[in-house]
């Protein structure tokens, strides 16, 4: 049978010369597909306008016979470009959705044309190997153990569901999972899909775990028990009382998980590791390097303080990692995650703590704090906002002075579907606010005085 011709492997000794003509196809129709933006963060006109650009653009989504590689490539990915909420545009600052450092996701390229999937080592050799170092080295930094270790996630919401489904399988499936109403939503939610009993929400009117509302739970609830803590909320960036919930698990025989994918970075800064005493006492901590990190998604881990925790996640099978071969000494590497084919996603990680060095990575997380921290200052300075606190880390919750909660959602939709701005919203203190959670190290001060002018003029017109 022949080989079709015109249809290049992007793997091989022959993939990189493949992979180059169209990479200019990909990289001209980017720049083409933002200047379609004419500056904006995201496309003006709203969901219907950019439904139907795509539905222009794609025409019969399998036509009968193909456009080639070059037309497909120029036409798709210019079309997404254009209908991008682009995070390194400086006015796009709703989520904790970064923008990828171009390092990373030129390692990331690099992962896509070699394919490695992390369900055995003989189809991922080296990829195997980078992740074991890079997920030790970077477990370390949170945990002062003798055999700390790591796994990689997809985010926040895997990297809870296995702490959750770690703590049942040390405890039973009677475990009791406390969490504060400041939790992810993935807390509670994978309390059910492992079949545990509903997930307790503690009240937390601050924003953060009350050390006494806790106190009080703990003295009433029937063991065994989770407690999960939060280092970065979603809405508003708070930090709970690490060291006051971490002493009271000890006092009540209660395990600690931290979900600390948004402010667990912050302890490579020595500007801001304070923030994250007793970080390091948790049974598990929840990291994603796809917030403070800057990476493409997927970059999430489940860090443990010694490798053994993980030993429930260990699974066997025969084509994938045969007794005989473990025994032999070809990594295991099944019980490495609840997935099985899994993209190297180390590979971008370990190339970007390379090339930046902790000393980069952490100008990087200072810089942004230090952004949220000049546009809090600017707010609070503005007659005609409002600030609702001092940022913990890169959120900046806000609204316009004597506005409605109805002005303050309109004003949110408007500006999206002008394209002119994408700023987040959550309520806090009974009251809707706009959020601001900057993650662009690029951002200048002038852009935050552009973004403050542009939200003065949207409010009085």
């Amino acid at each position: 049978m022949t080989a079709p011709h015109g249809n290049p492997l992007a793997g091989g000794a022959t993939g990189p010369h493949a992979l180059r003509p169209l990479l200019d196809t990909v990289l001209d129709a980017l720049r083409t597909g933002a200047q379609d933006r004419s500056g904006r963060p995201l496309p003006a006109g709203g969901p219907a306008t950019v439904t139907a650009h795509a539905r222009t653009a794609l025409g019969d989504v399998l036509p009968d016979h193909g456009t080639g590689d070059h037309e497909a490539l120029r036409t798709l990915v210019h079309t997404l470009a254009a209908g991008a909420a682009d995070p390194a545009h400086p006015h796009c600052a709703a989520h904790l959705h970064c923008p990828p450092l171009a390092v990373a996701v030129a390692a990331d390229l690099a992962a896509a044309a070699l394919n490695p999937s992390l369900d055995s080592w003989d189809q991922a050799p080296a990829a195997s190997a980078i992740e074991a170092l890079l997920t030790r080295a970077l477990a370390a930094e949170f945990h002062d153990t003798p055999h700390p270790d790591a796994l990689i996630t997809t985010g926040g919401t895997e990297s809870n569901q296995l702490a959750l489904l770690l703590a049942r399988e040390r405890h039973g499936p009677h475990l009791t999972v406390l969490h504060g109403a400041n939790a992810h939503h993935s807390i509670p939610r994978a309390a059910w899909l492992l079949g545990l009993p509903p997930a307790t929400e503690l009240p937390t009117p601050t924003g953060v775990l009350d050390p006494a509302t806790l106190a009080d739970a703990l003295a009433t609830t029937p063991r065994p028990t989770l407690v999960t803590a939060t280092a970065g909320t979603t809405d508003a960036g708070l930090i709970d009382p690490l060291p006051a919930i971490a002493d009271l698990c000890d006092q009540h025989g209660a395990d600690l998980h931290i979900d600390a994918a948004y402010g667990g970075l912050l302890a490579l800064s020595p500007h801001h590791r304070h923030k994250l005493t007793g970080l390091g006492r948790a049974h598990s901590l929840t990291i994603d390097l796809h917030k403070l990190g800057w990476q493409p998604v997927a970059a999430g881990l489940l860090t443990v303080p010694d490798t053994t925790l993980l030993a429930p996640l260990a699974h066997q099978a025969d084509y994938l990692n045969a007794t005989d071969d473990t025994e032999a000494g070809l990594p295991d590497l099944l019980g490495r995650s609840l997935r099985t084919t899994r993209r190297p996603d180390a590979l971008k990680i370990a190339t970007t703590l390379r090339s930046l060095g902790r000393d980069g990575l952490t100008h990087l997380i200072d810089h942004t704090c230090h952004l949220a921290h000049h546009l809090a200052r600017l707010l609070d300075a503005h007659p005609r906002f409002e600030l609702h606190a001092p940022p913990t880390i890169t959120t900046v919750l806000f609204r316009p002075t004597h506005a409605t909660d109805d002005d303050v959602a309109t004003l949110r939709r408007t500006l999206l579907h002008q394209g002119r701005a994408v700023l987040g919203r959550t309520h806090a203190d009974g009251r809707l606010w706009l959020k601001a959670t900057l993650l662009n190290p690029h951002t200048t001060a002038g852009d935050l005085d552009t973004l403050i002018a542009l939200l003065e003029g949207s409010t009085h017109r």
